[in-house]
């Protein structure tokens, strides 16, 4: 659910990540585990998986007060976002 929730921050407009959100909280309601995943879910969910999606890069560039070059550059300012969330 930390993951989750980092990926909200930086993403906050993605509808699949939404419905992650409510499906992964009532599988932990129930004592159940939310893992393992499917590549198509993490494509859809996860922001370092995501580089070149708009909404990424804006967020991506707004936490690093620039505008990043590339996917590399998003991928990077996103990890170094996540060590410190």
């Amino acid at each position: 659910m930390a993951n989750i929730r980092f990926a909200e921050a930086v993403e906050p407009g993605n509808a699949r990540l939404a419905e992650r959100k409510a499906r992964d909280e009532a599988k932990r309601a129930e004592g159940r585990p939310t893992l393992p995943s499917t590549i198509g879910e993490e494509l859809a969910t996860n922001p370092f998986l995501r580089c070149t999606e708009p909404e990424v890069v804006a967020s991506a560039s707004r936490h690093a007060g620039r505008s990043l070059a590339g996917p590399v550059d998003v991928f990077a300012e996103v990890r170094e976002w996540k060590n410190g969330f």
